[in-house]
């Protein structure tokens, strides 16, 4: 059975979710989180302080879905790994924003830092795009369709999720040249 602190935080963290997507994490303040939901800043401070908490619980679940996807074995089929890849994306759209922002500064984020852990991510994800040697060729359609798949995820928010998927993998395949 939900208690009422359990339903205050899924409140809370489906509020900051869709204000995150929507306005991204640094022009969300718990002020805002807790307008959304009908609480005082202080409340949602209880449940969530700092703000780095709320980020790093609603990111959780595609964190262990991207370790999932980069411990899966493709066995070198890179059709198999780029529509997984774009399922995922999709899949977690919601949080993207989120990685985004943190995209954007990854290489210079200090160790232990949510920045760091993004950067690991996308480097693992361009490794089994391109492989460990790449060609020039290859290097640009790894750096191409990771940023197709990041951009367009973020920007379609307001869009099927079936659709985005459908779109997107096409394009993420012929990039490829899949």
């Amino acid at each position: 059975m939900m208690t009422t602190a359990d339903d205050t935080r899924s409140r809370i963290l489906a509020a900051a979710r869709e204000l995150f997507a929507e306005r991204g994490y640094a022009n969300t303040s718990l002020a805002d989180i807790a307008a959304a939901v009908g609480l005082t800043k202080t409340a949602i401070a209880y449940h969530f302080h700092p703000k780095d908490r709320l980020a790093a619980e609603l990111i959780a679940p595609a964190a262990e879905d991207m370790i999932a996807l980069l411990g899966a074995d493709f066995a070198g089929d890179r059709r198999a790994f780029v529509t997984a890849l774009a399922g995922f994306m999709v899949r977690h759209r919601a949080v993207m924003r989120l990685f985004m922002e943190d995209l954007g500064t990854a290489d210079a984020a200090p160790p232990g830092s949510t920045g760091e852990a993004v950067r690991t991510f996308r480097d693992e994800i361009y490794l089994k795009l391109v492989g460990p040697r790449p060609d020039e060729a290859a290097t640009v359609r790894g750096w191409a369709v990771l940023g197709a798949l990041q951009s367009a995820v973020v920007h379609t928010m307001d869009l099927p999720q079936d659709e985005v998927h459908a779109t997107l993998l096409r394009a993420a395949l012929a990039i490829e040249d899949l």
